[in-house]
C-alpha cells in the first residue's frame, strides 16, 4: 500500500477529482492549505500591486493498493498540469498497514468494498 499526497492548484481541484474517479479512486481526503514556493502571486487592490508570499493550494491525501499507484499518479499529473510554475508536487510514501474500524479488516482488504474490486 502507498500513501499519495498531492499539492495542487485550487483551480484544478474539480478536474483532479474527476480524473481520480475515472481511474477508479473513490475515496480520498483533502484540505485547503497555504505554502511558500517558487511561484509568487501578486494581488491588485485599487491600482496597487501587493506581493503575497504565501500561495493557496489544495492538498490531497489518498491511500491506494500498490496496483493503483501509477494510475492514480497519472490521473493527477494529467489533470493538474498547466505547464507553469506552481502546478504542485506529488509525494508517495509506503504504508505499513491499515485497518477498517467497522469490520476489523486490515491490509489491502480494508481499502476496497468486497464485490467492487478491480
Amino acid at each position: 500500500m502507498k500513501k499519495i499526497e498531492a499539492i495542487i492548484r485550487k483551480t484544478k481541484f474539480d478536474e483532479v477529482v474527476e480524473a481520480l474517479h475515472e481511474a477508479g479512486i473513490e475515496f480520498f481526503s483533502y484540505w485547503d492549505v497555504r505554502g511558500v514556493g517558487q511561484a509568487r502571486e501578486g494581488r491588485v487592490y485599487r491600482g496597487i500591486v501587493y506581493d503575497t508570499s504565501s500561495i493557496e493550494r489544495t492538498k490531497l491525501s489518498l491511500i491506494v493498493r500498490n496496483k493503483n499507484v501509477q494510475k492514480s499518479v497519472d490521473a493527477i499529473l494529467s489533470s493538474a498540469r498547466t505547464g507553469e510554475i506552481g502546478d504542485g508536487k506529488i509525494f508517495i510514501v509506503d504504508i505499513e498497514d491499515s485497518y477498517r474500524i467497522r469490520t476489523g479488516e486490515h491490509g489491502d482488504e480494508s481499502l476496497y468494498i468486497k464485490g467492487k474490486e478491480e
